[in-house]
């Protein structure tokens, strides 16, 4: 695919059920890929389940998505990062179309964008809502023209992962990420995904 080094990135609590699912389908689109699993206090065989299916483990003891991802943008060394989650929320058969703004240099940042095609309980009540708002504020402030501001499916360079610090504890993570590369003018690009 390419002969950049790619690191998959996976934060986990209580993914069991999943866990091997997501890393074998995302293994099949990229072979060559390193696949980083975070363990954030899991009570389940996450940690188990993921090093059986290959995966690097590492544990985060500070209880947040947003410290998970400080931790994994400190410590993991790649050329482009692909950040999913373990609960088999992101389809893999859609990481290529992400990862090719990225590979061709058109972008710093690609988010899965799941506001395009959607079925009726994709979301809960009010979080499409919540969505639009956020998208709408944000693109207001930074004069940008982005839809799905808060999707946890996305492709980093090198670049943008050492240079953004990570201040969010939790699941604000995605729209502190968004408002950070518009501050500093990392391109950002959008991909739809169901």
């Amino acid at each position: 695919i390419t002969d950049k080094q790619i690191a998959v990135l996976i934060p986990c609590k209580d993914e069991a059920m999943t866990i091997k699912k997501v890393i074998d389908e995302y293994r099949q689109q990229l072979p060559d890929a390193a696949f980083y699993v975070y363990d954030n206090n899991s009570s389940d065989d996450t940690a188990r389940i993921a090093r059986e299916a290959g995966a690097i483990v590492r544990t985060e003891k500070r209880q947040g998505k947003g410290f998970v991802v400080e931790s994994m943008f400190r410590h993991i060394e790649a050329d482009i990062y692909v950040m999913i989650d373990g609960d088999d929320t992101y389809p893999a058969s859609k990481v290529m179309s992400l990862l090719e703004p990225i590979l061709q240099k058109k972008a710093d940042i690609v988010v899965g964008n799941r506001l395009v095609e959607f079925g009726e309980h994709s979301f809960r009540n009010f979080h499409l809502f919540g969505n639009r708002l956020v998208a709408g504020i944000v693109n207001w402030i930074f004069d940008s023209d982005l839809q799905d501001i808060m999707s946890g499916y996305r492709v980093f360079n090198r670049r943008f992962v050492k240079e953004i610090p990570i201040i969010s504890r939790g699941f604000e993570l995605e729209t502190e990420m968004t408002l950070q590369a518009l501050y500093r003018d990392f391109v950002i690009k959008e991909v739809p995904i169901p």
